[in-house]
């Protein structure tokens, strides 16, 4: 049954993690309303992928509450993993497998009856273009291929929150320009999509909320308009490079110019 729009369905209170001296996440405290896409950016190391694993139950020593569809992940209780997708910002696949026994084995772990998984992943194989490598062993597919794969198998059960980690990876332009336009109609139909992802100009288009992590902090929260308008900026990459404190790009850029071009 979807979520009421509005309602609270990723609660993060207090939350931290270390790594053994080093922190990785201080203090984030977020709450997620069902129908909100989630612009979830940062540096690299920045702890975007560990707050994600956090939520999933991938992560448990962490201290804090997590709560996702109203249970508390730490809580032991798994029932609310059968309304969520997750495309990783690395997946190991079964490549011995056909796309369609992959897809098929998948469907039926979140319960869909068999012929109704079959069904499913053989028109979103369609729709995607893999239609003729469907029985096709994954070892065969390139990397694009593998992704869009992921995409399908976080979606085959109809979810309620989408966590895309990095999910635009090795796609061509025509599947980037689909699985955006996806995402607008997931987001209508009210479903809460988690995106993590360092294309600024995806996320900058496709948000309706932006969270800019730093350091294991939220540093910045808010709608594109409501960041701009803070940051003095007219992009979202320029945002980015302002809150981060990070101004020397183009210079970097020029000094490896001049030695690539060194004799």
């Amino acid at each position: 049954m979807p979520t009421p729009q509005n309602e609270s369905v990723i609660s993060l209170r207090n939350l931290q993690v270390n790594y053994g001296n080093t922190k990785v996440l201080e203090d984030i405290n977020l709450e997620v309303q069902s129908g909100q896409i989630i612009g979830y950016i940062g540096p690299n190391g920045a702890g975007k992928s560990t707050t994600i694993k956090a939520i999933l139950g991938l992560i448990t020593d962490y201290s804090g509450t997590i709560t996702v569809l109203g249970h508390d992940v730490a809580g032991g209780d798994v029932a609310y993993k059968a309304q969520v997708g997750y495309v990783p910002e690395s997946a190991e696949l079964y490549e011995a497998l056909t796309a369609e026994e992959y897809l098929n084995f998948v469907g039926t772990l979140y319960g869909l009856p068999e012929k109704k998984a079959a069904s499913k992943s053989q028109e979103l194989i369609r729709l995607l273009g893999l239609e003729e490598a469907y029985r096709s062993r994954l070892s065969s597919y390139s990397k694009g291929m593998k992704q869009k794969v992921l995409l399908i198998s976080s979606l085959l059960h109809n979810p309620e929150i989408l966590f895309l980690d990095e999910p635009l990876s090795g796609l061509d332009a025509n599947s980037v320009m689909i699985v955006k336009d996806l995402m607008a109609e997931l987001k209508e139909a009210g479903k809460t999509i988690f995106y993590s992802s360092h294309i600024m100009d995806v996320v900058e288009k496709i948000s309706s909320r932006i969270i800019l992590l730093n350091q294991g902090r939220v540093i910045a929260d808010g709608d594109f308009a409501t960041l701009s308008q803070k940051a003095h900026e007219q992009s979202l990459e320029e945002i980015f490079g302002h809150m981060t404190g990070f101004f020397e790009h183009q210079n970097i850029a020029h000094q490896a110019l001049l030695v690539i071009q060194e004799d």
